[in-house]
Parts: structure tokens; sequence; C-alpha cells
């Protein structure tokens, strides 16, 4: 079975990573632009990180076969620094066009505090200039609160609930964010937000229209392979397979399509990697070394 993780941190993660996710059948990802876990200080911090997920990361994945998709965004907690916020609303156009983007993302709320309307709203203008898709991060604290600002947010500014991916869902919001027509992703997070057995239950009882789950692995405790994992539990507690690829596979790439950025037959075939390509004169191999071949060898030379 293949599998597409439409929220991944790809940027905090090892190569090692990246290929146990395409053993476990990962054949695209996701990468929303986030906060790093400590406050960028000037507009070129974000001037290089987006320049990454559009370059050197789109690349670095593509050495272990898997297609890298980033969506662009200002995050919320960093919309609290005003001054700087100015600054990156001036660079985003930038980069929202440019090839292999698919949303706008992930932006919302944190703490739901005025600066972070203020750019949230901004930036729902535009991803409607832009035609793309918005990927909306809800907040951990006052969860169901946010999540409902945020849709009503997004429709005052006539965006179509259908191009809308709200995120990190739970038991608490998934029935409203369906009702309203709007997408509902699961973060599958150790301890946090959502385990894959509360998953499952979801699965049953909402079905899997208009439903997705990711990973959200980044700098923190996660695990890059939630969405496989997710799948064979889902299997074992008898959800049907037509269901698991909807979830873990096609609803998120029939959502993010809407970019015209995101092409199935772009990753539906398996193609040979060749992992002495150069991006900007640097491979992914260090020092001499050599393609891996042997996968499951147990030496390091």
């Amino acid at each position: 079975m293949r599998f597409f993780d439409p929220h991944v941190h790809m940027t905090s993660r090892t190569t090692d990573d990246y290929q146990a996710m395409a053993d476990a059948g990962v054949v695209g990802l996701i990468e929303p632009a986030f906060w790093l876990g400590q406050p960028r200080t000037g507009i070129d911090s974000f001037r290089d990180y987006y320049s990454s997920l559009v370059g050197w990361e789109r690349f670095r994945s593509s050495q272990f076969g898997i297609k890298h998709y980033c969506t662009i965004g200002l995050n919320s907690r960093e919309a609290n620094n005003e001054s700087l916020a100015e600054q990156v609303m001036e660079i985003l156009p930038l980069f929202a066009y440019k090839e292999g983007v698919v949303g706008i993302g992930e932006i919302g709320f944190d703490d739901q505090t005025a600066a972070e309307e203020k750019y949230y709203r901004l930036q729902l203008e535009l991803a409607r200039e832009a035609g793309l898709p918005v990927q909306v991060h809800t907040p951990h604290r006052d969860k169901k609160n946010g999540t409902r600002r945020s849709m009503d947010i997004a429709i005052e500014h006539g965006i179509d609930p259908y191009k809308v991916i709200i995120d990190h869902n739970n038991e608490e919001t998934v029935k409203e964010v369906l009702d309203r027509g709007f997408w509902a992703a699961f973060t599958i997070y150790p301890f946090t937000k959502m385990g894959n057995e509360r998953m499952v239950e979801i699965a049953r009882q909402y079905g899997p229209e208009r439903i997705m789950v990711n990973s959200a692995a980044d700098w923190g405790i996660s695990d890059p392979l939630a969405v496989p994992k997710t799948a064979a539990l889902m299997k074992i507690r008898g959800i049907s397979d037509k269901d698991i690829q909807l979830i873990t596979y096609g609803n998120a790439i029939t959502a993010f399509a809407q970019s015209g950025q995101l092409d199935e037959t772009d990753f539906a075939t398996v193609r040979n990697v060749d992992q002495s390509v150069k991006f900007e004169g640097n491979s992914i191999l260090r020092g001499g070394q050599q393609p891996r071949i042997d996968k499951s060898s147990i030496i390091i030379s």
C-alpha cells in the first residue's frame, strides 16, 4: 500500500527517517512552513528557510524516491512579532507561486491573539489571490473555539471550505469541521494530539470522506511512520482497504491537488534514484560515501 503524509517537517528529520518512510511505502509528502523551536530574529532567516523548502529539502527527499511538496506561510507563534511579521508578509508572494507549493500554511491560531488573527486574515487573502488551498493549524489550548473561529474567518474571506484543510483535529472538533464542508486532518503524534487507536474509532464513526491523517513529525518526540502505522492498525481493526487508502493517501492528494501543483502521476510509479546527483554542487553523500544499496545491512563502513 502507498501512503502520502500531508504534514511532516522533514527539515528536522534525518536521512534514516527518509529511508524508513520510503521503505514503509510513503511516496509523497507535504512540508508546511512552521516554527523552528525558537523565534527567528530577522527576515533573512525566513527567506533562507522558505528557499530550503522549495530547494534543498525537495532535492533531499527525491534522493529517497519521495516526492516533496510544501506549503508556505507565517506560523501563528511568530505572527506575534509584528515588526518581523510585516517583513515576512512582503516576501511570502515570492514563494507562494513557486513550483511544488501546494498551499498557504500552516497558518491560524496559537494563543488566539489579535496579531495572530491579523496575519491569518492577510494570508487567507494571499491564498485566495493565488488560488491555493489553505492548511490551518488549530490551537492546542481552547481548541474547539479556536477551530470554530478559524472556519468562521475563512468563510468571511470568501474561501471555499473545500479548499481549506483544518489540521490537528480531535473528537471535539471533527463533527463541526465535516458538517461545515472543510477537510479534517488528524495528526498522529505520541502522547499529545491524537493516538492511532483513537483515530481508528473516528474512522469507524465518520467514515473516510474528507478525512486524512498525518505525522507532523518535527524536532520533538514524534514518529515519521505515523501514517503507515495508522493504516496497519486500521487494517487489523477491520477498516476496509478502500477507506484506509482514502484516509492515508487519496484524500490528501485530492485536497492539495486543487493547487494545480500536485499530480499523482509524479509519484505513482517507482523510479530509479541516483544518490550521486547534486543540487547546487552538493549531494547527500558526504566524504566519498557510496549510495546505499543493501538497506538491511547493519555494517557502517
